[in-house]
């Protein structure tokens, strides 16, 4: 801690405005000459999308290990093997030299048109926040970072980006905050992404009460608070309310906003040298950690065969598995050849390997005949 206070003591008003604000889209501005390195960070609450091309968010990412997402992760509820997955996550983030891997999303399920709801655990706040715990844990046992969000009341797609959540105290308390409390006291995230929409009629980048007051204060947070990619509006109103990072960078106007603030004394110098000591916290918590040690691709794929069985919800069975002496078996659908086993965004992984359900049952089928029916069209 004195080392960080000294380094902000040496730092210029505009390397602590570069500092809150990213350098490229996945990479933090380092002040090389006090030896502040960068950060690299990267999408993949169930895989790591990790991209060669740190100014670029839409290209295909470096092959990874795609695991099960956290609908089938939930059904499991199985907190010991989700901390499993976050070790292996932790490993493949080594691997790929990221710092802190952005999620897991523990926004509640309100709506089943949510079109990020494969994303999020559940519509319970006390299972979503047990599980989201047991994975921070996991990973950060490993020495890389995660990012709980969307911070707050996120609950839907529709016009996320401007869209006001109207919420009570009572509901907002029993419902949309209990997840984060809990992982964040279980848990310690190092770093907390806010949402896009506003909540009763504020951006959630600009949220006092839920940023600084009930985040930092009430539940001591240690970390730092990141903006969804593109959810700063106001760069100067959001760092007085508590967001200490926006991304994605370079955005030179905004660093100029927060320089131009504080020159002009419309912003404090403590506030800003405030979001600098979180951001320093964890910029330098991450370089302890050595990257580039390869993981074990084979054994991870067999980790998340593993979460997906144990995720699988069967309905009903009137005595028909396990089967036992059938010579036919007919498989239909196209998904039985080109499996869909993920959501698509931010989220969206490069797989080391893909098991397709019809190849596996041919393994297992002992014998019997397959015959196969695409069901209905590719597209």
């Amino acid at each position: 801690m004195a080392e960080i206070e000294s380094i902000i003591a040496q730092m210029t008003l505009e390397e602590k405005a570069a500092l809150c604000t990213g350098a490229t889209s996945w990479t933090l501005t380092p002040i090389e000459r006090l030896g502040v390195p960068g950060m690299f960070v990267s999408d993949g609450p169930h895989g790591v999308r990790r991209v060669a091309n740190v100014n670029s968010i839409t290209e295909e990412s470096l092959p990874a290990t795609c695991f099960p997402t956290f609908s089938c992760m939930a059904s499991t509820w199985d907190t010991a093997l989700i901390h499993e997955m976050g070790q292996a996550l932790a490993e493949e983030c080594i691997a790929l030299n990221v710092d802190v891997v952005l999620g897991p999303g523990v926004n509640m399920k309100r709506t089943p048109v949510c079109g990020r709801n494969f994303e999020y655990f559940s519509e319970d706040p006390y299972f979503a926040g047990e599980m989201a715990a047991s994975y921070i844990n996991g990973v950060q046992s490993r020495g890389v970072g995660t990012s709980l969000k969307h911070y707050a009341v996120n609950s839907q797609e529709y016009q996320r980006m401007t869209i006001s959540a109207e919420v009570d105290e009572r509901t907002l308390r029993e419902i949309y905050l209990p997840a984060f409390e809990t992982a964040v006291k279980k848990a310690q995230p190092w770093t907390v992404m806010c949402s896009y929409n506003r909540i009763n009629g504020v951006y959630g980048s600009e949220q006092t009460y839920l940023l600084t007051e009930i985040l930092k204060g009430e539940w001591g947070l240690e970390g730092f608070i990141v903006s969804d990619w593109g959810a700063v509006h106001d760069r100067v109103a959001a760092l007085k309310a508590g967001l200490d990072l926006e991304m994605p960078g370079p955005r030179a106007r905004r660093v100029q906003a927060v320089i131009d603030a504080v020159q002009s004394g419309t912003l404090d110098m403590s506030v800003l040298d405030e979001a600098v000591r979180r951001i320093l916290r964890i910029v330098f918590k991450a370089a302890e950690t050595p990257k580039g040690a390869p993981f074990d691709a084979a054994a991870h794929h067999a980790l998340a065969r593993r979460i997906a069985g144990e995720g699988m919800i069967l309905l009903k069975n009137n005595g028909i598995l396990p089967l036992k002496g059938v010579k036919r078996i007919a498989v239909i659908g196209q998904a039985a050849k080109e499996p869909h086993f993920q959501g698509g965004g931010s989220s969206h992984i490069n797989p080391t390997q893909v098991d397709a359900p019809l190849d596996e049952l041919a393994k297992l089928a002992g014998g019997a005949e397959i015959s196969f029916s695409q069901g209905y069209p590719p597209d």
